[in-house]
């Protein structure tokens, strides 16, 4: 077997064959003639057979080296491929990008900018896992996070991803009609009320405003869920009121299935934000970052 070091001789001896001359190949090359001529001599003696037959008319190859011959030559095509292959690699950004975030940040949010992936980016493999708890996701072996809001741990970049939510809430006619409409946020007490439920078991406080002045209501009521899509559905199957962002009801609001109510006591909440490590961003997670902050209206 050819050492590593012999593999010159080996490219030059495939060219001399495919130019059919020592002339041409020494001129496609640019290499003296001689010096290829005696390269491949040396070949012949370290290999122990003849691979050309020299007249002073022409070029012929032996049946050895037509062996040598198909053999180099795929070999330096699959190197050609593989280096071909890594310049793709450069120009194509690849790997996997691993981002925690919710159901609804998901769904109105990654979803639809990071639709656009499957025809220019084919080969990042994006993985978006719902959770309601806090993760860390450095722990867990997430690339990047999603929250409400800026407030993000020591050593974490936020990028905004969507503007500011507007909340709503909203019960079924039939709820109203059962319980009447409230009018000020002290009379939700009357209220069956669906709670959000986060991983550590506490529940959301309803954050609601009266001229700038924040308050809160605490949910009373059957039903509790970790996801706003729940609340959402609860809502519309009549078992209370819900307090959810609107864009997860809009249709239900203009169908007149739900109504909303206390309007001018509902909260904008700061929109969503990516979160990842400052360090050591892939390219496939750059491009994530780019293609999701583009387009924000605040």
């Amino acid at each position: 077997m050819a050492k590593r070091e012999n593999y010159n001789e080996l490219y030059l001896f495939m060219q001399v064959v495919r130019e059919g001359s020592f002339t041409a190949a020494a001129q496609r090359l640019g290499l003296a003639q001689s010096g290829i001529s005696r390269s491949i001599r040396e070949l012949e003696e370290r290999l122990g057979v003849q691979l050309l037959v020299r007249t002073t008319r022409k070029l012929s190859v032996t049946q050895a080296g037509e062996q040598l011959y198909r053999t180099v030559e795929s070999g330096f095509d699959a190197l050609d491929m593989g280096l071909a292959t890594l310049a793709h690699y450069r120009q194509t950004p690849s790997g996997t990008v691993r981002i925690n975030a919710s159901q609804h940040a998901i769904d109105k949010v990654l979803l639809p900018k990071l639709a656009m992936f499957k025809q220019r980016y084919p080969d990042i493999r994006l993985e978006l896992i719902s959770e309601s708890r806090f993760v860390d996701i450095i722990e867990e072996r997430f690339d990047a996070g999603v929250r409400l809001g800026s407030d993000v741990g020591h050593g974490m970049v936020a990028v905004r991803i969507s503007p500011d939510m507007e909340m709503v809430v909203v019960g079924t006619p039939e709820h109203f009609r059962r319980y009447g409409f409230p009018q000020t946020p002290a009379d939700l007490v009357v209220h069956p009320c669906i709670a959000y439920q986060f991983g550590d078991g506490s529940l959301y406080a309803w954050e609601l405003n009266d001229d700038g002045k924040k308050i809160t209501h605490r949910p009373q009521g059957q039903w509790a869920f970790a996801d706003s899509y729940m609340e959402a559905k609860a809502a519309r199957l009549g078992l209370g009121l819900a307090y959810v962002p609107e864009e997860l009801v809009a249709d239900d609001l203009v169908q007149g299935s739900l109504i909303r109510v206390l309007q001018r006591y509902s909260q904008r909440l700061d929109g969503s934000f990516l979160y990842y490590p400052h360090r050591n961003v892939s390219p496939a997670l750059r491009i994530v970052i780019e293609t999701l902050k583009m387009d924000i209206n605040r």
